[in-house]
């Protein structure tokens, strides 16, 4: 799927990592259409890039069922938005797992389900999900979060294999900890266990790079934490000892403190 002189429906903009992602999806040629809940960022960057912007708050299901109708001629989406979510799950109100849920997971699916129809009619297009490493493997004091992005990674997946031979391709994205901006830069802490960090330029040329090979599952991260997290993914109970005995808990602390205080 070629991103030059394709319409892109991109959200999450008003977030760090989206709007680096905006930035590449313009240099490789896209009309962009771009979204997000606050007003204020989204339509400086839309004017900047030339895009169309459309305020959207994706816990809202009419506002998600507007906005795909809004973006119904889009050939690519790509689903970025997400809600930090990390933290003792009984922290959590049952109005803060419903919103959780509705941005990390329910509004990509939708979005999707909305948007790919037009995609298969026209023969060709692209879903894109942007996800996490935490869809890959579990950590303390994430069990919100990573239900969502193993929902989100479970689903890319599937839905792949449905539209196999459609024209429309899907893939996810990944990331692991993203330093300079997004949630995890947020947080002022340090990746547990040296396992390094990447940039949001890498995020979105990952994403970039997913798109035009049609590519299933790229994980942008670090060779140490690929690797633990494939281990995590066959071996939980052994990966969660090894995470007991960690600085992650540290690490954890300080994510879950920072988030806690955005809520």
């Amino acid at each position: 799927m070629r991103i030059a002189g394709s319409t892109v429906l991109l959200t999450g903009v008003t977030g760090g990592i989206g709007r680096t992602i905006a930035h590449h999806l313009a240099d490789a040629g896209a009309t962009l259409i771009l979204t997000g809940r606050r007003a204020e960022v989204l339509e400086p960057l839309a004017d900047e890039l030339g895009a169309r912007g459309v305020v959207a708050d994706l816990a809202d299901p009419g506002q998600v069922t507007r906005l795909a109708e809004e973006a119904s001629g889009a050939d690519i989406l790509v689903a970025n938005a997400a809600l930090p979510a990390s933290g003792d799950l009984l922290d959590y109100t049952p109005g803060q797992i419903d919103r959780s849920l509705d941005v990390n997971l329910r509004a990509p699916v939708m979005l999707a389900r909305l948007l790919a129809p037009h995609m298969v009619e026209r023969g060709r297009g692209h879903l894109a999900f942007v996800g996490s490493m935490s869809g890959k493997a579990a950590t303390p004091a994430a069990s919100l979060y990573s239900a969502s992005k193993f929902g989100l990674r479970g689903f890319a997946l599937g839905f792949r294999q449905d539209l196999h031979g459609t024209g429309v391709g899907v893939s996810v994205v990944q990331p692991g900890f993203v330093r300079d901006a997004g949630m995890f830069a947020a947080t002022g802490a340090e990746p547990p266990g040296g396992l390094g960090t990447v940039t949001p330029e890498q995020v979105a040329a990952g994403l970039v790079r997913a798109v035009e090979r049609d590519l299933c599952e790229v994980n942008v991260a670090p060779l140490k934490l690929r690797l633990g997290a494939a281990i995590a993914g066959q071996f939980p109970s052994f990966a969660a000892r090894i995470q007991r005995r960690s600085n992650s808990q540290d690490t954890i602390r300080r994510i879950v403190e920072a988030q806690r205080a955005s809520r």
